[in-house]
């Protein structure tokens, strides 16, 4: 199999992956890295997302391949050693999680959203489209507009 190098959470990374292989399974499978969670598949959940570059992606659908010599970052590349992304505070402040399981790709879109729009509408909030099985929808946009007012 051939190498695929990128940047994870500011490391460079070499694994021994296929180019068509999803970007969620070298992150999870090959680096251990399981803030990403796998969801649907299909880009439908949105559980997977992480940013690229910057820029939210859905990892269950990017090849490795796509990634390569790009800056990756996971969840556990937010923050800043001990100090939260303002995105992390505001979910805890406003104790956003219930199951948790969406929301490392809550946060990762919600990130994405503020790095664009820095006085975010509900309809840009909701444009996010990421899913939340328990439904804590109302708690997502207070805390991203908390994150916004702190940013």
């Amino acid at each position: 199999m051939p190498n695929q190098s990128f940047i994870v959470n500011g490391q460079p990374v070499t694994v021994d992956a296929p180019p068509e292989m999803a970007l969620i399974w070298v992150l999870r499978d090959k680096l251990g890295i399981t803030g990403p969670k796998y969801g649907c598949g299909l880009n439908v959940c949105k559980a997977c997302t992480c940013l690229v570059d910057g820029k939210a992606v859905q990892t269950c659908v990017t090849k490795v391949s796509s990634v390569q010599g790009r800056k990756v970052t996971t969840i556990e590349g937010l923050a800043n050693g001990a100090t939260l992304h303002p995105v992390q505070q505001a979910w805890l402040n406003i104790d956003v999680p219930q199951c948790g399981f969406c929301q490392p790709g809550q946060i990762m879109a919600a990130v994405d959203l503020l790095s664009r729009t820095k006085n975010p509408s509900d309809a840009d909030i909701d444009a996010i489209e990421n899913m939340c099985r328990c439904g804590t929808y109302g708690r997502i946009r207070q805390a991203i507009k908390q994150a916004a007012a702190a940013m």
